[in-house]
């Protein structure tokens, strides 16, 4: 039986995982429809052996494209299906995000094979499939997101060398210039109180899974480390000093000029 057509033109052809379920809203219905972008990168040192695993049903784990080193892209699940991609993970109260987003494997061994630069050709062919997709499903800047934005500690990919303002200055994410790193004021794990809760409740307004207890506790370090690594990537250290706040503060209302506009 011949292979379906792949959903995006920049796809060359379907090489089908068959780990995939029902895209579901949050009562149990099924129809959800994406509006979430998520990227990744495989991790592996061989990216034919990272795509096997993708389509190898004893790994429960699958994503909705491969874009391999040189560019060429495959489609793994259909993008109406809800891959498995994201694991645990939340964004602005979303807690099934594989039923919510498209997920984008990139082949690149990552922190474990010494962060090698992703390639042009790669790159390229990552902006204009996601072009294409947020193109086709409406989906807003501020939800192309990285695999550590909503899985902070858990994961840390696709890590602080790629290249997220090239992307967004293809049409694809969100980006501003961060504040550059200075001396001054900073806060640290172990420090508690008004501050540390101000700070936290602005990560939860950004999106971010983040308690809000006043303490800054190591889930509040990872998601300075996940923020810092998307966008502030000079410096992945946990330590939310004035730059980063600053970023973060720009974002927050660079996201909600944006809603006003819409």
């Amino acid at each position: 039986m011949a292979l379906p057509d792949p959903d995006s033109p920049f796809a060359a052809k379907v090489f089908a995982s068959p780990n995939h379920g029902p895209r579901k809203h949050a009562d149990g219905s099924e129809g959800r429809r994406p509006d979430m972008l998520i990227l990744h990168y495989t991790g592996m040192p061989d990216s034919g052996a990272a795509l096997q695993w993708l389509c190898n049903p004893v790994s429960s784990v699958s994503s909705h494209y491969f874009v391999f080193e040189n560019g060429h892209t495959l489609q793994l699940v259909p993008e109406e299906r809800r891959a498995w991609h994201a694991g645990v993970s939340h964004w602005r109260g979303e807690t099934d995000i594989n039923s919510c987003s498209i997920g984008i494997e990139i082949a690149n061994p990552g922190h474990p094979g010494g962060m090698p630069a992703y390639p042009d050709a790669q790159v390229a062919a990552v902006m204009q499939l996601g072009r294409d997709i947020c193109g086709r499903w409406s989906i807003p800047a501020e939800r192309v997101l990285a695999h550590s934005d909503v899985a902070p500690g858990r994961k840390i990919d696709p890590g602080e060398n790629f290249p997220w303002r090239r992307l967004a200055e293809a049409g694809v994410g969100l980006w501003i210039h961060p504040a550059a790193i200075r001396d001054g004021r900073h806060f640290t794990r172990g420090e508690s109180g008004a501050p540390i809760e101000a700070l936290q409740a602005m990560f939860a307004m950004f999106g971010y899974g983040m308690p809000v207890s006043g303490v800054f506790c190591e889930k509040t370090e990872a998601v300075v480390a996940a923020f810092q690594r998307h966008w502030r990537p000079e410096r992945v250290d946990g330590v939310a000093d004035a730059s980063t706040i600053t970023t973060l503060r720009d974002l927050i209302a660079e996201t909600q000029a944006a809603a006003n506009i819409a």
